[in-house]
């Protein structure tokens, strides 16, 4: 299969409803689902070398995350928050019904795994017991196995400021050509890449408009994180040791050897605070690896096919 099918699913938040889209790759009746959620800035289109790989086995579904890609804008930009993206994931597992689901995350997308295994885990143990009139208990939504590229319950203030510097920003370009060089200037911890992957990786993130070409995404998504302080961040990143503890499902953690958003110390604290999890470091590489490379697309199969 060389090209997805693009479907949407409707969600909803305080101020509305909006529509996040997303790409189906393989058998849409297939319920070995794996989603794969792209990064704070991307789309889903950044895993198509993966879904290629695996829609043989997997139905693989890509969503754009809302304000991204083909996906809505959010009415009010407070929205662009984990808690948001985790009631539109859950609305679309709803709508995939799967009967295994594999997680693969990239940076935010990762973060959006952990808020879900955290409400999961929260809504399991404060849940009253119905006994034999309730549901019965495998018909929930379980994790069967969660990948987690270059992120951790651990956030690191230099990278995330990194990061928050662009986001916000709306640039306009005269040719496509300028906009690969400015995605290639503000991620360069991606690295080494071949001018056509460049363009791949250019093509789902900016789009042209009249004489120029602009973001494919809603800049506001900056203004919340704008506001987070080192307080905020140290009470969310207790949150999300909680939800990374609670996780019974073999987990895959991939870092970029020059990272600077998931630290060496952070790694290892979460092999020693979860025994279910792994490690694999890709060198030559930052913040965040980009999974298009046979070399990195390989360990993730080897981790979603080992029984």
């Amino acid at each position: 299969m060389s090209e997805p099918r693009l479907k949407y699913v409707m969600c909803a938040s305080p101020a509305g409803t909006h529509r996040m889209a997303y790409w189906e790759w393989g058998d849409p009746a297939n319920g070995d689902v794996l989603l794969c959620v792209h990064g704070l800035t991307r789309t889903g289109r950044d895993f198509d070398d993966i879904a290629r790989t695996l829609c043989d086995r997997f139905r693989v579904v890509c969503p754009d995350v809302v304000g991204r890609g083909k996906s809505d804008w959010l009415v009010n930009p407070s929205g662009y928050s984990v808690p948001q993206y985790v009631s539109d994931m859950l609305t679309l597992i709803a709508r995939l019904e799967p009967s295994r689901l594999d997680w693969l995350g990239t940076s935010m997308g990762g973060l959006i795994a952990l808020g879900l295994a955290g409400a999961l885990a929260m809504s399991a143990a404060q849940r009253p017991d119905r006994g034999a009139f309730g549901l019965a208990p495998e018909q929930t939504v379980r994790l069967n196995k969660l990948i987690l590229n270059d992120v951790g319950p651990q956030l690191s203030i230099d990278g995330l400021s990194r990061i928050v510097e662009y986001v916000g920003k709306s640039p306009q370009f005269d040719s496509f050509a300028q906009a690969v060089e400015y995605v290639r200037s503000v991620s360069a911890g991606f690295g080494q890449h071949t001018p056509q992957q460049w363009e791949q990786l250019t093509r789902h993130v900016f789009n042209r408009q009249g004489d120029h070409w602009i973001k494919h995404y809603d800049v506001r998504m900056a203004e919340p994180m704008a506001l987070q302080s080192p307080a905020s961040i140290e009470a969310a990143e207790l949150v999300l040791w909680a939800a990374y503890q609670s996780i019974a499902a073999p987990i895959l953690i991939i870092r970029g050897e020059q990272s600077d958003l998931l630290s060496p110390g952070a790694a290892q604290e979460m092999l020693e605070r979860n025994s279910n999890a792994r490690l694999v470091q890709f060198p030559d590489v930052g913040h965040a690896p980009t999974l298009q490379s046979q070399s990195q697309i390989q360990p993730i199969v080897q981790f979603l096919l080992d029984d």
